[in-house]
């Protein structure tokens, strides 16, 4: 006779009903890459206010402005950052306030731990 923990183990079918589409998925991944590094970390938390040229960004990071712009690449693959140029300074924010929603819950729950 099987108990009761046994029958809510099981797999019925509903639990996969949770689960987004395939590409929402995948583009969640995408975008929550774009976190998963300190130098990026770092540069959303430099934008939350608004604009900062790249110039700006690689002074206050301390780090090359090739090492910047690698960076500046990834947060704009994951739909983190857009760009503006202004003659030859490129300005950089966040895309919308779900990021700067998103970093702040980061950065709170990274808290929670220290």
């Amino acid at each position: 006779m099987e108990n009761r923990t046994d029958e809510a183990c099981r797999p019925d079918g509903s639990l996969q009903r949770r689960l987004p589409q395939p590409d929402v998925i995948e583009e969640s991944v995408r975008l929550l890459k774009g976190f998963a590094d300190t130098t990026r970390l770092s540069i959303l938390c430099l934008l939350r206010e608004g604009e900062v040229c790249v110039h700006a960004l690689v002074e206050a990071l301390d780090v090359s402005q090739s090492a910047v712009s690698h960076q500046l690449r990834v947060l704009r693959e994951a739909r983190l950052v857009d760009a503006r140029k202004v003659g030859r300074h490129v300005y950089y924010r966040l895309v919308d306030d779900h990021v700067r929603d998103m970093l702040a819950d980061a950065l709170a729950h990274g808290e929670e731990a220290c």
